[in-house]
């Protein structure tokens, strides 16, 4: 190499001659070219040598250090790497892991251009056996920032890898890593940041941390080596040093940091596996950890999650097999506790309130019945094919003490069995199920699956609610064998709950693979999408439509809602003789039990739409179909609102001629468009290129807003659960088009919101059907999700206030008069860089706009002072914003539009006398 290289990355290697080459062309694949590799060999004894020198023989970049002895750390062959170094900075690698392709280039350039002392980047896990990756602690890394100095940001001492970062040369061999023990990183990573001055944090990733699944025998690293106690008293030393180093550089004020960064992790390390370990180990561990854990201050252990806080109490208190039973409620189910007691309002972890016991924060004992937690711990047993439980049903919450005439249930997939459990005096109750597992149904050619049995509580209303079955983890798996499968019972995962798998056997598991991907692609073949359009296109030409075949579609077929919905009610009211079919999406399952269904883009499906004399749609049936010669298309829409539209919506204004065309085509098949409003109109014409006849009768879906329905407040209060005492807030926050199924539309700090208002208010949370956002348990008490609900309309009208940001929902939740707050943090690049819109927001709102979660509390609690005196407020700015988007709504658009495209009101004929065809009505231009 002629030129210094720019960047040196350490590459240390112990017998892993497989993995080693994909780790060294990670770094040879790098964007920054001018790099070096220096493998640090710490004494392999297999063929990690021979692949070294073959690789270096490769590539003139690479340069190999080899240890004659092995150091048994990770600290000396790094050492030998910096002290080999010739680039002014440098990066760590292990051999089974790798670097992303910018990960040196990036990071140089944001020392150079901050001027730190060290560059700190995600770091992401890579499970190899199913290719997904998950950040490390991504809320570290999620602002791009410079830190001066550890004091300002102690939560960063939770980065503790030497392997994400890029060091200057000269610092690191100031710096040099223990070679005396293990988890040098900690103690390593303490001197860095007692040493640095200012750190630059970046929020991409930079270290790919290769997770292999576990093979009997394998050598496992010394972070994943838990198992062996010695690792433990490695760990507790290596925590100790780093609470000294901060002491020595007198930052003795950060300890308590430190001190928390051990109970979050290191702790964690070993208490998530805890339950598979026998009681003796339990013990020794206990043994090991109490004394480093007493050296703590109370402060320690505070804004720590509640069950790792139960669990250091009892490693305190030297409760071995009571830290085991809690350490279950730590992953996978997180069961309920065996036991709990309330007292003052506040919940605590067994039978007895205590210091370090309290759960309150779990919201546990707050939870609707169908959220509600009970525990189930199953002993099995096997005699032939049928399997029994003895299940103990624990009910630290009083959930069916508070709900009598409950059942009891085992579900086992789609198989159920009812359940005669009794009181124990213990506290709790006893039940037995016997399953025969040879008489479930396995299909044609049987399967290789797995299910977990669950216990469910069904209420006399019918309400459901359900957990899994934890089993003896130290238990051997029962086997059965079944005609054509063999079936194993036993535990899963870290908690031990009970997973129950099928696996195909004989010649069975040989054939039915084989005939599985024959029918796939024999359905593959004769389902491509081309020809399903070709022969369509074909089909057009040679069928006529059924004049009295009406096609309904709703949101893409994903429900039973929106105008379609109530354009069919009004042709079923005036039972019109049609024939009525709707498209429906895979599973859904929202629509009237006497619906005629037919799956979007099936075979039934094209044929419906080939048939159908009038098609009705609220968003766009499929763009490349054309609509046949005779048939009527009715464009309902889906809302009206601020945000762009059409042509101007990101997905097509960049100027490709294409989808362009594509849309062009799909608007021009429109007969007739439902227009909401005069100021819809004024927009949504242009931005789409429309220029057919227009409706302009309010809205369909808007009638009942209107007109009110007691039946569906009623339906959402049970459904959801509602509390009568609490008001409730209906926040719908749309979607951000560069971040869809991110969870990141929710915006509100619904923990910060829970905290101040669950007193008074409930939250229905109606996420967009393009969003994904899982509500944490933790505040199910307070936020009711939403996002399934079929019927939107139902949520209104059962809130008393909303929350939205940009979302078409408020100019139908304006019908109501109801008060409305607008949660807009991100207004400027939301109307700048993401969607862009078409109306100032601010200036329009007819409510508070707000931009922090402690703006929008101070704002429903003046909603508590009544919904008048709030109204009043922005009684001039509700009112034209009314006159904007509603002024066309008076509870009859649906009559009118059916009138309108159908035809004049129907008199009612019976059903035996309704002709099967009828001529097409004619429609009002």
């Amino acid at each position: 190499m002629i030129n210094a290289p720019e960047c040196s990355v350490v590459v240390i290697a112990y017998n892993d001659a497989a993995r080693l080459p994909r780790a060294v062309r990670s770094v040879l694949g790098q964007s920054l070219r001018n790099i070096e590799v220096i493998i640090s060999d710490d004494g392999s004894t297999d063929g990690t040598e021979r692949v070294a020198r073959r690789l270096r023989r490769e590539d003139r970049r690479v340069r190999y250090l080899r240890r004659d002895v092995n150091s048994g750390g990770c600290g000396a062959p790094r050492n030998d790497g910096v002290a080999a170094a010739r680039a002014p900075y440098v990066m760590f690698l292990d051999s089974d892991d790798e670097l992303p392709r910018h990960a040196c280039k990036s990071m140089l350039q944001e020392l150079e251009r901050t001027g730190a002392d060290f560059v700190t980047g995600q770091i992401s896990r890579l499970y190899e056996w199913n290719g997904r990756t998950q950040p490390y602690y991504p809320g570290l890394f999620a602002r791009r920032r410079t830190v001066e100095g550890i004091a300002r940001e102690p939560g960063m001492f939770l980065d503790s890898f030497s392997t994400n970062k890029l060091y200057r040369t000269e610092m690191l061999r100031r710096l040099p890593f223990r070679e005396d023990l293990h988890y040098e990183d900690h103690v390593f990573t303490t001197e860095l940041y007692c040493t640095a001055r200012r750190f630059a944090v970046v929020p991409w990733v930079v270290y790919l941390w290769h997770r292999a699944a576990e093979a009997d025998g394998s050598r496992l690293s010394i972070s994943l080596s838990i198992r062996e106690m010695d690792n433990v008293r490695q760990r507790i030393r290596a925590a100790r040093l780093s609470d000294g180093i901060l002491r020595e550089n007198g930052l003795a004020g950060l300890v308590a940091e430190r001190q928390r960064r051990f109970v979050l992790q290191d702790l964690r390390v070993y208490l998530n596996p805890l339950p598979s370990r026998d009681l003796a180990w339990a013990e020794e561990f206990v043994s090991l950890a109490r004394p480093y854990l007493a050296e703590f201050e109370q402060g320690v252990f505070e804004g720590v999650d509640p069950v790792v806080r139960v669990c250091c109490r009892f490693i305190l208190e030297g409760r071995a097999d009571e830290l085991v039973v809690a350490a279950r409620s730590l992953s996978g189910p997180k069961a309920a506790p065996r036991f709990a007691v309330r007292e003052e309002g506040r919940t605590y972890w067994g039978t007895t309130p205590a210091e370090g016991l309290e759960i309150t924060s779990l919201r546990m004992a707050e939870l609707p019945f169908g959220a509600a937690r009970l525990r189930h711990e199953a002993a099995l047993r096997a005699e032939g094919s049928r399997i029994t439980l003895t299940i103990r049903t624990y009910d630290p919450f009083g959930v069916l003490a508070a709900n009598p005439g409950w059942k009891a249930f085992a579900q086992f997939g789609r198989h159920r069995v009812e359940l005669a459990p009794r009181a124990l005096d213990g506290g709790g109750h006893l039940s037995e199920a016997t399953v025969d597992l040879a008489a479930l149904g396995r299909g044609r050619f049987g399967h290789d699956s797995h299910y977990d049995p669950r216990i469910s509580i069904v209420r006399p209303d019918g309400r459901v609610t359900s957990d899994r079955l934890l089993v003896d983890p130290a238990a051997e798996p029962i086997r059965l064998t079944v005609p054509c499968h063999e079936i194993t019972a036993g535990a899963e995962g870290q908690a031990a709950f009970l997973r129950v798998r099928w696996r195909r056997r004989g010649p069975l598991r040989r054939m039915a693979p084989r005939l599985g991907r024959a029918r796939a692609g024999l359905l593959r073949r004769l389902s491509t999408p081309g020809l399903k359009l070709r022969l369509y296109r074909a089909l057009i030409r040679i069928v006529p439509p059924r004049r009295d075949l009406v096609l309904f579609e709703a949101d893409v077929g994903a429900g039973y809602t929106g105008n379609p919905r109530y354009v069919y009610e009004e042709l079923r009211r005036r039972r019109a003789p049609f024939d009525m079919v709707w498209s429906v999406a895979r599973n859904r399952r929202n629509f009237p039990g006497d619906a005629r269904l037919v799956r979007r883009m099936s075979w039934r499906y094209l044929w419906t739409m080939a048939r159908a004399g009038h098609w009705v749609d609220s968003h766009g049936l499929p763009l490349a179909y054309p609509k046949p010669a005779g048939t009527r298309y009715l464009q309902t829409w889906h809302g009206q609102g601020v945000k762009t539209v059409g042509f101007d919506a990101p997905d097509l204004r960049a100027d490709f001629a294409e989808p362009r065309r594509r849309w062009r085509a799909a608007v021009a098949r429109w007969d007739a468009l439902v227009m909401p409003s005069a100021e819809f109109e004024r927009i949504f014409v242009s931005s789409n290129g429309y220029d057919g006849p227009v409706l302009r009768y309010g809205s369909p879906r808007c009638d009942v807003l209107v007109n009110g329905d007691d039946e569906a407040v009623r339906r959402a209060r049970d459904l959801l659960e509602l509390p009568p005492d609490r008001r409730v807030l209906l926040y719908a926050p749309t979607y951000r088009d560069r971040a869809t199924f991110s969870g990141r539309s929710v915006r509100a700090d619904l923990d910060m919101m829970a905290g101040a208002l669950a007193d008074d208010w409930v939250v229905i949370l109606r996420t967009h059907p393009v969003e994904r956002y899982t509500v944490p348990e933790h505040l199910r008490h307070f936020v009711r999700p939403a996002g399934s609900y079929p019927e939107v309309n139902d949520l209104m009208l059962a809130s008393d206030a909303l929350l939205t940001d940009y979302s078409s929902l408020m100019c139908d939740y304006a019908v109501t008069g109801r008060p409305m707050l607008f949660l807009i943090d991100d207004w400027e690049e939301y109307r700048r860089v993401e969607r862009g819109v078409t109306h100032d927001l601010p200036a329009i709102a007819p409510g508070p706009c707000v931009t922090r979660t402690e703006e929008l509390i101070r704002a429903l609690r003046d909603l508590d002072g009544g919904a008048a005196a709030f109204t009043a407020r922005y009684a001039s700015k509700y009112a034209a914003f009314q006159r904007t988007w509603c002024a066309d709504e008076r509870g009859h658009a649906a009559a009118k539009v059916v009138d309108a495209f159908f035809g004049p009101a129907l008199p009612d004929v019976p059903a035996e006398r309704r002709p099967a065809r009828v001529p097409l009505l004619g429609w009002l231009r």
